[in-house]
Formats: structure tokens, C-alpha cells, sequence
């Protein structure tokens, strides 16, 4: 059966893979099992820039897959690729993988006081976003949307926790494909 799995790599917890995997049944309308959590890949952390390689989680996710779903992975590590300062997350484009990093959800990491609700909000956004790379989408020029791309806390603050019309409309039917791939 084509499936949707929510996985820690490390600790991450059981609150936040709820919301993920909530959001997830929610609008990628498939099952959703929880997978045991990943150990973080070792050597992956960079000491000159005190952050987590995105590639290496991302590469451990994969390796973790049980063949017969994506998996959507959290991390509560930052994460980053040698070109960009920072990633909120990383997905392999149409593949098996997507990592929502949830380091910098948090209100704490601006020296600004914790909000929940702001956190589950981004952190909602930033699955969409991350799960809809994986099933082929694109980023969306609607700066509302979950699948445009923020490259800071202000953009991702301007996208909403949902799809526009048009992303919608292209992930159910990437959705209908994938679960017509079923054997």
C-alpha cells in the first residue's frame, strides 16, 4: 500500500510528530503510520558552523524507508547545504524523502518568547511544503502558499498553512498517481 510515514531522526517530540503526522493525513489524504525514530547520522554535524549537514539526515531517511511509502521526517537539529546559510527543511523532489528541521520554528531561536501557536503553524506550513517536494510539487509563485519558498522567518511567516487552488489541484493528482502506482 502506498504510505506516508512521520519519523524523528533523533529526539524530537511525540507532540510535534503529531502535529506533523495530523497535518499530513489531513491534506495528503493517505495513511500515516509513525516509523521508529532514525539515529542521527554520525559525522553530520559541522563544527565550523555549528549546524547539522541537510544531506546527511536526508540520506539517513532514505536508508530507513520501508519500501512501500514516503517518509517525512522531523529533526530538531539546524540544518544546512554548503550554499545556503540554512534550511527550514529538504525533500528529494518526487522521491521517497522529506526533513522539516524545527529549529528554527521557534520563536526562541529569534530571542523572542516561545508561541506555540506560532510554532505549530510554521511547523504545519513547512511539512506541506517539504511533503509536497516529495510528491512532485514545485515551489508556487502565491506567496501565501505553503509551497512558496521562504529563505527567512518573514517569508515563512507570510505563507499560510495551506495550498493555493492550483498547488492543491497538482498535488491531489500527483496523490492519485502515487496510489496508482499501488501493486
Amino acid at each position: 500500500m502506498s504510505r506516508l510515514y512521520v519519523a524523528a531522526v533523533g529526539d524530537v517530540s511525540a507532540g510535534n510528530l503529531g502535529v506533523a503526522r495530523e497535518c499530513a493525513e489531513h491534506e495528503f489524504r493517505l495513511p500515516v503510520s509513525y516509523l521508529p525514530a532514525i539515529a542521527e547520522p554520525p559525522g553530520a554535524f559541522d563544527e565550523r558552523r555549528g549546524q547539522y549537514r541537510a544531506v546527511d539526515f536526508l540520506l539517513a531517511v532514505v536508508k530507513s524507508s520501508p519500501g512501500d511509502g514516503k517518509i517525512l521526517a522531523l529533526t530538531e537539529r539546524d540544518i544546512f547545504i554548503p550554499m545556503l546559510t540554512f534550511l527550514f527543511g529538504q525533500a528529494q523532489l518526487g522521491g521517497v524523502a522529506a526533513l522539516v528541521s524545527t529549529a528554527r520554528l521557534r520563536q526562541e531561536f529569534y530571542g523572542l518568547p516561545a508561541d506555540a501557536a506560532v510554532f505549530r503553524r510554521r511547523l504545519r506550513t513547512e511539512v506541506l511544503h517539504e511533503g509536497g517536494h516529495a510528491f512532485g510539487l514545485i515551489h508556487c509563485p502565491d506567496r501565501g502558499c505553503a509551497m512558496s519558498l521562504a529563505t527567512s522567518v518573514q517569508q515563512l511567516d507570510l505563507k499560510q498553512d495551506a495550498f493555493c487552488a492550483g498547488c492543491r489541484r497538482a498535488l491531489a493528482e500527483r496523490v492519485r498517481e502515487y496510489r496508482g502506482n499501488e501493486t
